[in-house]
């Protein structure tokens, strides 16, 4: 019993853990985590590309916005209009950047969609592929745009539209 009241006469005296050590190093890693981040995000940010020089000879008009519901009950909106090809080539496929503002002139949405003519003769009218119905030198076709969704921060005038890509033969 008296050995439980005695002092140990070899103490061993352990080291203390230091918790300095584990947040450093995840200082470490978070700070390197994030420089790598910043790094590709700022790569990815690109500059707009110009137009493609032909897109001058493209010119939209006769614009107008309609809305419909689909067989599942959502809304489809439609841009319909006319493009005409002021140029001296056949244009076989075009591409168009359409941004929808907001109530403060600020974008809402942007999408990228091809250009598609309206053909009609059937039941209905058809929205083909300019590479279908390519559009001549001096021509004027009806064409539709069709939007699944568009914000519901749109002020409903009309969106900007602004050619991104054309083909040409």
């Amino acid at each position: 019993m008296d050995s439980l009241t005695q002092p140990n006469p070899n103490p061993t005296t352990e080291p203390q853990d230091s918790s300095l050590r584990p947040i450093l190093v995840g200082i470490v890693i978070v700070g390197i985590v994030v420089g790598i981040l910043a790094m590709i995000f700022r790569a990815e940010q690109k500059k707009p590309a110009p137009p493609p020089a032909y897109a001058a000879n493209l010119k939209f008009s006769d614009l107008k916005t309609s809305a419909a519901q689909n067989f599942v009950g959502a809304t489809v909106s439609y841009l319909d209009g006319a493009i005409t090809n002021t140029g001296d080539k056949t244009v076989i496929h075009a591409e168009v950047q359409v941004t929808f503002k907001d109530d403060m002139g600020q974008m809402a949405q942007r999408e990228e969609l091809p250009i598609r003519v309206l053909r009609t003769g059937g039941p209905y009218d058809e929205a083909v592929d300019l590479n279908l119905s390519p559009l001549a030198p001096g021509q004027s076709e009806p064409f539709r745009l069709t939007f699944e969704n568009i914000s519901a921060q749109w002020n409903h005038a009309y969106p900007d539209l602004q050619i991104t890509q054309v083909n040409t033969k």
